[in-house]
């Protein structure tokens, strides 16, 4: 951690501490390392008896309910004043969504992340590209605010950073990681419980949409690109939301030949998210650019104003030029 970094993390905690209330929001289609991670932080907060609300983005996704205190994840009501801001796990303004117009009422706003395409919106920016998750920069500012890490701040950061971490096999993960997650194990987590909600317990209506994505399979650049479409017809088909998603992409990943993989979400007839995994040399984040998204070297995504016909025409011709 940089002495500039240390600093900041300082100066975030001697906000938030001293704020009249602090309110917490993060990206829209929430995952594993923007909803622990503001668990985690509001529960640390709530310890030290500071006033804290934790804001509803999007729908929060079944497989994240376990989480200790998830129920407190609500709308912001519109009337409450937000002394402090903290947005968490958010590369840039639009990612949060509803919340956005917070930005404007807060009288001072943190900024959160690990995303190496952030654009360092807050009054103050905490950006750590070199952290697996946002739930390894909240580990730091927890424990640096004396706040003992029990075992439901434990459940939720141990949740952010096994989920941002491929449950710590991509190459984000390292040593700090790991002696991170073995105090938090240390914390009595349950982590087979942990493990069994994130990990094996896919419903029978996401197995039938994971089997229809792999029909839909194309492999291009000699067996290098592996990449799957989902449509609003076969969410429909399956009766499934595209929260059903999580997990095909990375399982492309995993094809011997695969370098990049890349799945095509369709929201609308002309509204498609990209999602692109990497394996071991083609930078995702810097492909995603081009379409104004971000991420990291080896998962990265962006949202087009195209057809998913169209998106993949065009994915395909940049492409070929990195693979």
């Amino acid at each position: 951690m940089t002495h500039t970094l240390a600093s900041q993390i300082d100066l975030a905690i001697e906000k938030i501490v001293n704020s009249k209330n602090v309110f917490i929001a993060s990206h829209v289609q929430p995952d594993g390392d923007n909803l622990g991670s503001m668990l985690a932080l509001a529960l640390a907060l709530k310890s030290k008896n500071i006033d804290v609300f934790t804001l509803k983005s999007d729908e929060i996704p079944k497989d994240f309910m376990f989480l200790p205190n998830s129920d407190s994840i609500v709308d912001y009501d519109g009337h409450s004043d937000v002394d402090t801001l903290v947005i968490l796990d958010s590369g840039d303004e639009n990612r949060i969504g509803k919340n956005k117009e917070l930005l404007k009422k807060a009288k001072y706003v943190i900024n959160i992340d690990h995303h190496i395409s952030n654009t360092y919106f807050g009054d103050i920016n905490i950006v750590e590209k070199d952290a697996s998750s946002t739930g390894e920069i909240i580990f730091d500012m927890i424990k640096l605010m004396g706040v003992e890490i029990d075992k439901e701040i434990g459940t939720c950061l141990y949740t952010a950073i096994s989920t941002d971490t491929g449950s710590f096999m991509y190459d984000n993960t390292s040593a700090k990681t790991h002696e991170i997650a073995a105090e938090l194990l240390r914390a009595n987590i349950d982590k087979a419980d942990i493990n069994n909600n994130l990990y094996q317990n896919r419903s029978l209506e996401r197995t039938k949409l994971f089997i229809l994505a792999l029909k839909s399979l194309e492999m291009h650049y000699d067996n290098k690109l592996a990449m799957v479409s989902i449509t609003q017809d076969m969410l429909n088909e399956t009766k499934t939301t595209m929260e059903d998603t999580e997990g095909i992409v990375s399982y492309l990943r995993e094809i011997s030949t695969v370098e990049v993989a890349v799945i095509l979400k369709e929201f609308h007839k002309e509204s498609v998210k990209v999602s692109m995994r990497s394996k071991r040399y083609v930078d995702v984040a810097e492909i995603c650019t081009h379409f104004n998204g971000g991420g990291h070297k080896r998962a990265a995504g962006f949202t087009v104003g195209l057809t998913i016909e169209e998106s993949e025409l065009k994915l395909l011709d940049l492409l070929k030029d990195y693979i």
